[in-house]
């Protein structure tokens, strides 16, 4: 791994996650880490009256400079001679651009923020980053606003097991699991077996080719609400990292759903890593 990119809109959340992408940089050996802010310059509309004051371009880019250079240099203790910390502002809105961005950047990972307080607290802090998930190639790691850094030992793969051969991205998913080098909980949430088909234990056997050298270890949970039942699980096992491939039409989808009223995001206390079918 060798860039990771950390999205920051300066709240308590977002310097949380920042620290711990420093931290886990430095165990993977990444080579750099850029924070970096998206800002809008809101455009005022002719004819309707404004009672916001008007804010200069140049000073709104300043402020984000400004802000970006102190977690920069309040951060950089934890970082080691080897990992660059780097900044970057844009005028632009974050989900709509982030794309470009990481292939600018050459980005292996972004990791974000999101707290799972109050229900405006999700909405102003939770709202960008579950933008990004969904809008996002790159493989996005969601940090609990209390979350600290350890290592990552124990990873709990949440998998659907449908059509696991053609939505399941191996070569990035290999990638990452080496550079973990974690012990693999797969589970597979269900209630009464209302999602199991003829076709359930031979995608189990594909997953567990895919997954060939890797150890991965089943389990197959009953339990009404998924989220639930990862979370569950995950905390009853003492899990370092949650896994979900997100997909566009499946069993996790309504995870990411903004207007679910249960997100798997905001349910946990353990980082959260998305990558995308």
């Amino acid at each position: 791994m060798k860039t990771i990119l950390v999205p920051t809109d300066f709240s308590d959340i977002a310097y949380n996650a920042a620290a711990y992408a420093v931290d886990l940089a430095r165990s993977m050996g990444a080579e750099r880490v850029v924070f970096y802010h998206a800002y809008e310059l809101i455009v005022p509309i002719p004819d309707v009256p404004t009672a916001v004051p008007m804010v200069n371009a140049d000073d709104l880019r300043d402020a984000s400079l400004e802000g970006l250079d102190k977690m920069r240099k309040e951060l950089q203790p934890l970082a080691t001679e080897k990992i660059s910390l780097l900044t970057r502002a844009d005028n632009t809105l974050l989900a709509a651009t982030i794309n470009d961005v990481c292939k600018q950047e050459e980005v292996d990972l972004i990791i974000m923020g999101i707290t799972g307080g109050s229900k405006l607290e999700e909405i102003l802090v939770g709202s960008n980053t579950i933008d990004v998930v969904k809008q996002t190639t790159t493989p996005v790691m969601i940090i609990p606003g209390q979350a600290k850094f350890k290592p990552i030992e124990k990873i709990v793969f949440a998998c659907d097991l449908r059509q696991v051969v053609d939505t399941t991205p191996m070569e990035l998913l290999k990638k990452l699991l080496n550079l973990f080098n974690a012990e693999i909980h797969v589970i597979n949430i269900d209630h009464q077996s209302k999602h199991f088909t003829t076709d359930t234990p031979f995608e189990t056997l594909m997953l567990d080719t895919l997954l060939e050298g890797y150890s991965p270890v089943y389990h197959f949970i009953d339990n009404p609400n998924v989220v639930d039942g990862i979370v569950t699980f995950a905390e009853t096992n003492k899990a370092d990292l949650i896994l979900t491939i997100p997909k566009k039409h499946g069993l996790f989808e309504s995870i990411f759903k903004r207007s679910s009223t249960s997100k798997l995001a905001f349910k946990t206390h353990i980082p959260l890593l998305t990558i995308h079918e």
